[in-house]
């Protein structure tokens, strides 16, 4: 059993001891805490809730919307739903604040109460600790009978969010239902086996063929969109004649796509395709976290505009995104942040986007993928004994490498030409997380080779 609280919220595996597992008692008192958060912060007493569709969370969604009644909040719940509608839908509805009960891509024993501002976007850092703080203290007092909050259901959410997309400039549906795309669809058994059929039959897409579709909790794989776990929908394609396929997240934050033969586009590639096709038509900036792909920052400049890298993490992408006036931006994950419908990752307008970008290219994706500088990034990880002082491990590669250009906001990353290292630190266990990208496969693993060796050579000099 585990239970991790962090200052974007609680997260954990259902069931065990209280304070162990994922509990009635920690979801309860971790939703108290947020509700008094909010209630002492906005002057707002109206919060919006959301969820995917997981097996624990119809329990876990009475549980919270009980508890904030009990504070004298009202609630607003738009049920089966993803993260980005419920983001959307704080501000549509005036709410102090947004809770989306969801474990992302956790597998199906886990879930997660994740915590939104006024804004429909991630708390911050300060005000997660704030949040931690009330919960720790127990520092909530409930309403009395008469001030007990209210509890409303609705399933216009959606419906708004994908009109929204509709609506959006770069976005154009007659184009995409012209091109009578193919498309098969890898929803894992979770909401977006409503929403992105939903979203595809409003952009004019009529052949839709749907795998784990069933939005009932049991997921048919691993739910993290990897190339190891999408085997199925490969195969579909490989022996059908699709232009596409599309596989979301269980919270359908996460976009993956997978190429017409079969091949995975590369979760990396889907932040560069729709960038690429938002700066073909605007001037402008874009982020994505350090251990994201180069290929973003080419594609970014040569359209002209200037890329910025910030730390992992959406909410520091966002502020990042903020701060440089940014036209698009997200994660090397998949995900998709479009400020010009709201600040989060969302799969729904990486799917309308993409899909007007493939419509207008006339290329197929294997074309398209093609037409973008290739990196591979070699994912690899150290596990250090306890003694060993994991930051000052940091500081000595930094002096190691002081005359190539270095990055600090997050971990360290050292750039080698048009090759990268980043390194990250667990927050929880000694290990340091390596990243390393170059033009090959092999070469990214050697360039990650030589920084362990690095790494261990340092360690053995203090011992």
């Amino acid at each position: 059993m585990a239970l991790i609280k962090s200052i974007s919220g609680i997260r954990g595996t259902i069931g065990g001891k209280a304070g162990d597992g994922l509990t009635p008692v920690d979801v309860v008192k971790f939703a108290a805490a947020y509700g008094t958060w909010v209630l002492q912060t906005t002057n707002n007493n109206t919060i919006v809730i959301g969820r995917d569709a997981r097996l624990s969370g119809d329990m876990v969604n009475k549980l919270v919307c009980a508890t904030l009644q009990g504070l004298g909040i009202h609630v607003i719940d738009v049920g089966l739903s993803t993260t980005p509608t419920v983001e959307m839908a704080v501000p549509d509805k005036k709410a102090g604040g947004g809770i989306i009960l969801t474990a992302s891509h956790n597998p199906k024993q886990w879930n997660a109460l994740k915590l939104l501002n006024q804004h429909g976007e991630f708390i911050s850092d300060a005000e997660g600790k704030l949040v931690l703080e009330l919960a720790e203290q127990e520092a909530f007092n409930f309403a009395q009978v008469n001030d007990l909050g209210t509890y409303k259901q609705t399933d216009k959410a959606l419906k708004k969010h994908i009109k929204a997309i509709l609506n959006l400039p770069l976005v154009d549906a007659k184009a995409i239902a012209a091109k009578d795309f193919r498309v098969a669809i890898d929803c894992v058994n979770s909401s977006g086996g409503i929403a992105v059929p939903m979203l595809l039959e409003a952009l004019g897409v009529t052949k839709i063929e749907k795998l784990f579709c069933e939005p009932d909790g049991n997921f048919a794989h691993n739910p993290e969109p990897l190339p190891e776990n999408l085997r199925e929908i490969s195969k579909v394609i490989e022996k059908g004649k699709f232009d596409l396929g599309i596989v979301v997240d269980p919270d359908v934050d996460r976009l993956a796509l997978v190429s017409e033969d079969g091949s995975m586009f590369g979760e990396e590639y889907t932040l560069v395709a729709v960038a690429d096709y938002v700066l073909k038509n605007t001037v402008g900036n874009t982020v994505s976290n350090l251990s994201s792909t180069r290929a973003l920052r080419d594609v970014t400049e040569k359209a002209g505009g200037t890329y910025y890298a910030a730390a992992v993490g959406e909410v520091n992408v966002v502020n990042m995104m903020k701060a440089q006036n940014a036209i698009i931006g997200g994660e090397g994950n998949g995900g998709i942040i479009y400020p010009e419908l709201h600040y989060g990752r969302d799969a729904l307008v990486g799917i309308a986007l993409f899909l007007t970008h493939l419509a207008k290219a006339g290329m197929s994706m294997t074309r398209l993928r093609n037409s973008y500088p290739s990196y591979y990034i070699s994912k690899n990880k150290i596990e250090l004994t306890p003694e060993v002082d994991v930051d000052n491990v940091l500081v000595q590669m930094q002096h190691r490498y002081a005359k190539q250009p270095i990055n600090t906001i997050d971990g360290v990353k050292i750039e080698f030409g048009k090759e990268w290292v980043h390194l990250r630190k667990s927050n929880t266990e000694p290990i340091i997380r390596i990243y390393a990208e170059s033009d090959s496969n092999a070469t990214a693993e050697h360039l990650a080779n030589k920084i362990i060796a690095d790494i261990k050579e340092i360690i053995s000099e203090k011992v």
